[in-house]
């Protein structure tokens, strides 16, 4: 296990704790504002959440910081897409094998490649929403049969897990191969749902185990559950009045922005 990324995650937790108390306040407000919109966005679109929140968080703060925030408020509301009970276990029939693969690949990046720090982490998390808001923005839909499941779920697993040990961002190539599933909408939101819930508990796993979650953090993360929920409940309310298709492509076209953002000012660093 690389030391050097514990002392980075001390360093993180050292840096919040010597913040004078206006700098401590508008750091934590911007933090609700983040994850109140990524509430809003996951609550229309079904997703989002971590991919907002890390991508913003990651701004002013180290990607292994924003990870470390994220695991609470993703872990509650992720559960809370996971119903209704009726049909979690099909879909999770269905989609057993990449969630084998996601846990597979997230420890083993985490123990490889370490918990998400430092410049390379920016530029691959940029990359990653790029990838993911290019993908979503070309509206091509792949198909995958059952028989091609069986090997192509673990496989895209194994990749999903990789990108979330090195970027805390569970979406790519997950969402794409739960979509070529074929799976109806509230059964897509629901795979969805039960994939992040394991993404953010071996994302969670992997960080503990590198030394990026301290125990001072929890409360933080906590802090962040109310606006993400409440965000989450406002999302819900205006997807039924408003056009998804058109705020999903608002969505995706700031999401590709930021990550180019993000890449190139990281790249230049």
């Amino acid at each position: 296990m690389p030391h050097f990324r514990a002392r980075a995650s001390s360093a993180d937790s050292a840096a919040m704790t010597a913040m004078q108390p206006t700098d401590t306040m508008i750091f934590w407000a911007a933090a609700t504002a983040v994850y109140l919109l990524a509430g809003v966005i996951k609550g229309v679109v079904g997703l989002g959440l971590p991919t907002v929140s890390m991508g913003l968080l990651a701004l002013w703060m180290s990607p292994a910081q924003a990870a470390a925030l994220l695991i609470v408020p993703s872990l509650v509301t992720n559960i809370w897409q996971t119903g209704p009970r009726a049909t979690f276990m099909p879909v999770l029939k269905r989609i057993g094998g990449m969630q084998v693969g996601v846990v597979a690949g997230t420890l083993g990046g985490a123990l490889w490649l370490g918990v998400p720090a430092g410049a390379w982490a920016t530029v691959a998390l940029g990359v990653a929403l790029i990838v993911y808001a290019v993908w979503g923005l070309t509206g091509r839909q792949l198909h995958v049969t059952d028989a091609q499941a069986r090997w192509v779920g673990p496989l895209v697993g194994i990749v999903t897990g990789l990108v979330t040990a090195v970027t805390g961002v569970f979406a790519v190539p997950a969402v794409p191969y739960l979509q070529a599933l074929g799976f109806q909408r509230d059964s897509l939101i629901q795979a969805m749902g039960i994939s992040f819930t394991t993404s953010t508990v071996v994302l969670a796993i992997g960080l503990a185990g590198n030394g990026g979650y301290p125990m001072s953090v929890i409360g933080g993360s906590v802090a962040m559950l109310a606006p993400a929920i409440g965000g989450m409940v406002l999302g819900t309310w205006l997807r039924k009045r408003l056009s998804v298709a058109v705020f999903r492509r608002c969505f995706l076209i700031g999401l590709a922005l930021l990550g180019l953002y993000m890449a190139m000012r990281a790249a230049g660093a």
